[in-house]
């Protein structure tokens, strides 16, 4: 069985850590709709630039990769939101420079908050890490607005 994946065109700002194609020093993570399976999918693999302990992500970075699938799940609803609230499981080394596949998966919405998962598997299969978040919707205007 193949998959159908649709690139995800969002419009974010580009200078994103995670995805931001204008970002030299972040990961730029492209993610695609699986429209079948209602998930957003980034296959890839991470360099070794990006490590803690030798040959392997760093685990801050993991974070990272699973904060982005759960934002682009639900940016993939046309909603723009912000991290409230994340756990993660890092169950097994996510190795650097091998192909790894991240998945993220919207759950459900109440009002201006969206629940979601995601996972970062290799390429057998396996899930290294996982994650579920709270994201909250963020209004236009205060996307515009510096800190105060």
């Amino acid at each position: 069985m193949t998959e159908t994946l649709k690139p995800l065109i969002h419009g974010a700002q580009n200078f994103c850590f995670g995805c931001g194609p204008d970002n030299p020093t972040g990961l730029q993570l492209k993610f695609a709709l699986d429209e079948k399976n209602q998930t957003v999918v980034c296959v890839g693999s991470i360099p070794p630039s990006f490590e803690g302990p030798p040959t392997y992500v760093h685990g801050g970075i993991i974070s990272t990769m699973l904060d982005e699938a759960m934002s682009k799940s639900v940016r993939a609803r046309g909603v723009t939101a912000m991290t409230r609230h994340m756990e993660i499981d890092l169950r097994r080394p996510v190795p650097s420079g091998h192909p790894v596949r991240i998945e993220g998966r919207w759950l459900r919405s109440e009002e201006r908050k969206h629940w979601t998962e995601a996972r970062i598997l290799d390429q057998k299969g396996t899930v290294l890490a996982s994650s579920t978040g709270l994201f909250v919707e963020v209004r236009a205007s205060r996307m515009q607005r510096a800190p105060e």
